[in-house]
């Protein structure tokens, strides 16, 4: 599951608040919300998975073990596909390159003593993690040497993006951050206000056309900068926070944007799914109350979703029309939905792959992957699925 600072899950006692309070902002605490109540009994229990009528499964192809996987801090690191190449990290360092119709590894580093919290972000020639101490690490595309280490001012745990001029990289302390390409050093600084709770983790930032760079912030707003010098474009909320409590007024937009032509969308936990035009900031289209922590994908005319109790919500595009809505995976901490041929595709706590469909939401097909459960987010690439569980195994898989 995600480590999170903080997360409405109907605070009873005193005890739950204090804790929260104490640990708001600190980066380096883990807080699995599985293990806040010291009791046989679960908050919001997972729900019990029902046999289903498959009418697809998943066929490995191949699988590499990438270190330790996300470790044991709830880390997230997504690997990232470029060309025909898969790159992924692991928490005790583990970098690798795998080729990705046969799964020969191409190259394999070990970046010793450093624990990594975000990545994997390529582009560049560079290959691009981030550390708990609030390093970042380059790594030469080609051979996985290391080009150069740079400072930031907070852990990392977004994947940093990358073209031919800078890396930027959004920290745990509502900064971004650009580095230059070819030497590590400090281009420009953005910092956002901070509220005092704060889910843990963050969006990742996106490039656009129109030469800036968006990000999502922990205040609930969407902000434009000049991908040059940093400077302010344009700021948008995603959601209002509401509520007597801190608790209550979490509104992090922690799930990946997506860029959809000259829209860019996102989504909040305890707020809304907006889509904004990328040049002015100016909202063209949004969906109330659907409150998320997860990324948006699209597919058949629709917008897909997670919301923070782990439904699959299918939205029609442009509109508010709700085309389906799956309730099966109910509080299985399932991952972002990833479209893929007819279905969309999250992976749960338990490790096991559930391939929806499109059409009208049914849970088509499903395979464990990993017995020790999936965080990191899945990828698609011409019709194969890739899954990489917590315990490292990367593993790339054809529906049939």
């Amino acid at each position: 599951m995600r480590e999170i600072q903080a997360k409405r899950a109907g605070l009873k006692t005193l005890t739950m608040l204090g804790i929260l309070l104490l640990h708001s902002g600190c980066a380096g605490v883990n807080l699995n919300p599985l293990e806040w109540f010291n009791s046989d009994e679960e908050v919001n229990p997972p729900k019990e998975l029902v046999d289903i009528s498959a009418e697809v499964s998943l066929d490995r192809l191949w699988n590499v073990d990438v270190g330790n996987g996300q470790g044991n801090n709830y880390t997230e690191i997504t690997p990232t596909i470029a060309g025909r190449v898969i790159f992924a990290a692991s928490e005790n360092g583990t970098v690798l390159a795998v080729n990705l119709d046969s799964g020969d590894v191409l190259w394999r580093s070990r970046l010793d003593e450093r624990l990594i919290t975000g990545g994997v972000g390529v582009g560049g020639g560079l290959v691009i993690v981030g550390s708990r101490d609030a390093e970042v690490i380059a790594l030469d595309q080609s051979t996985g040497e290391t080009a150069w280490i740079g400072q930031v001012t907070s852990e990392v745990v977004a994947q940093p993006i990358v073209n031919e001029d800078i890396v930027v990289v959004q920290t745990v302390d509502d900064k971004i951050t650009a580095l230059d390409n070819a030497s590590g050093e400090q281009r420009w600084i953005y910092e956002s206000t901070q509220p005092p709770l704060t889910l843990r983790g963050t969006s990742r930032p996106v490039f656009t056309p129109a030469d800036t760079v968006v990000a999502g912030f922990s205040n609930g707003t969407l902000v434009s900068v000049s991908a040059d010098d940093g400077v302010w474009r344009w700021e948008e909320r995603v959601a209002v926070p509401e509520g007597r409590y801190d608790i209550d007024r979490v509104i992090d937009i922690d799930g990946d944007l997506v860029l959809d032509g000259n829209r860019i969308f996102a989504s909040s936990y305890q707020g809304n799914l907006i889509a904004l035009d990328v040049s002015t900031g100016r909202i063209v289209w949004g969906l109330q109350d659907a409150s998320s922590y997860h990324g948006i994908t699209q597919g058949f005319g629709n917008l897909y979703y997670c919301n923070d109790e782990s439904h699959v919500v299918a939205v029609r595009d442009e509109s508010e029309d709700i085309v389906w809505r799956n309730e099966d995976l109910q509080h299985r901490s399932i991952t972002a939905p990833t479209a893929i041929s007819n279905y969309v595709a999250v992976a749960d706590f338990e490790g096991y792959v559930h391939l929806i469909s499109q059409i009208d939401g049914r849970i088509v097909g499903r395979s464990r992957v990993d017995d020790d459960g999936v965080r990191a987010n899945l990828l698609a690439d011409r019709g194969r699925l890739i899954t990489y569980g917590n315990s490292g195994t990367l593993a790339a898989y054809s529906l049939q």
